[in-house]
């Protein structure tokens, strides 16, 4: 290889704004230097309402490992960090005698100015032997359905290319919209894999939508999800009989 080769100017190794004319290792201010922030810890800005501008897809995770709730809070926290409007509701999720009412999530989205929450579901677990009617389980998941469709119309007439109040009640409109464990709801047959096709159909170009739940692989949103992510279970303290830890697990 020929030094004309071999050696570039500083114009021809300035790509993407990072250089890479010095070396990547052995010398901490070049390896700051071609990191994306040069090295310099970014400052934390005001949260401001703001519009997304390229919301709109629909996402789903599902799976028998642990973290899709998890994943979507933590997308939502994201998002109003920019400044736009989420809101999360769960279905299904109504406690049980290992968690208390109040878990870790409720308190932390009430921090966070631009997201809020509410819960559709009942107390105990559908199909478990834990005191809990299956009829109420269903009773509760079709009122979550209810509401869905209509936080899914609300934000169809809101103007979702322009900033909304982060203070505004979700009935205003949102730029995403997280339905945790609707999944669940539609694979234990309280609601129907349809009527789940039916909200993504009748969603806002703008509107982000996050589906989150179940076991089974939801085969029906193929065709319907830009994003399907499989959380997956490698090993999971609970089949060792650890039960749900606060501040981990609720």
């Amino acid at each position: 290889m020929t030094d004309e080769t071999t050696e570039r100017t500083a114009d021809e190794e300035e790509t993407d704004g990072r250089r890479t004319d010095e070396p990547t290792t052995g010398d901490g201010d070049a390896v700051r230097r071609n990191t994306p922030g040069r090295g310099i810890a970014p400052d934390a800005d005001p949260i401001e309402a703001s519009a997304p501008e390229e919301f709109g897809l629909v996402q789903a995770w599902w799976g028998d490992g642990k973290g899709k709730t998890t994943a979507a809070f933590g997308m939502g926290a994201r998002a109003v960090g920019h400044g736009h409007r989420v809101h999360m509701l769960q279905f299904m999720k109504g406690g049980a005698d290992s968690v208390e009412a109040v878990r870790g999530e409720y308190n932390a989205i009430r921090a966070l100015p631009g997201f809020s929450f509410e819960n559709t579901g009942h107390y105990g677990w559908h199909g478990m032997a834990d005191g809990s009617a299956d009829d109420d389980h269903e009773r509760d998941a079709r009122a979550g359905l209810d509401r869905a469709r209509g936080l899914v119309d609300a934000a169809a007439d809101a103007d979702l290319d322009a900033p909304i109040p982060l203070d505004a009640e979700p009935d205003a409109g949102v730029h995403m919209l997280i339905l945790d464990e609707v999944l669940y709801a539609a694979d234990r047959g309280l609601i129907e894999p349809e009527e789940v096709l039916d909200l993504i159909d009748r969603k806002p170009d703008g509107l982000e939508l996050v589906l989150t739940g179940s076991h089974e692989r939801p085969a029906y949103l193929e065709d319907a999800a830009d994003l399907i992510t499989h959380v997956g279970k490698e090993k999971h303290p609970i089949d060792a009989g650890q039960r749900a830890r606060k501040g981990t697990e609720y």
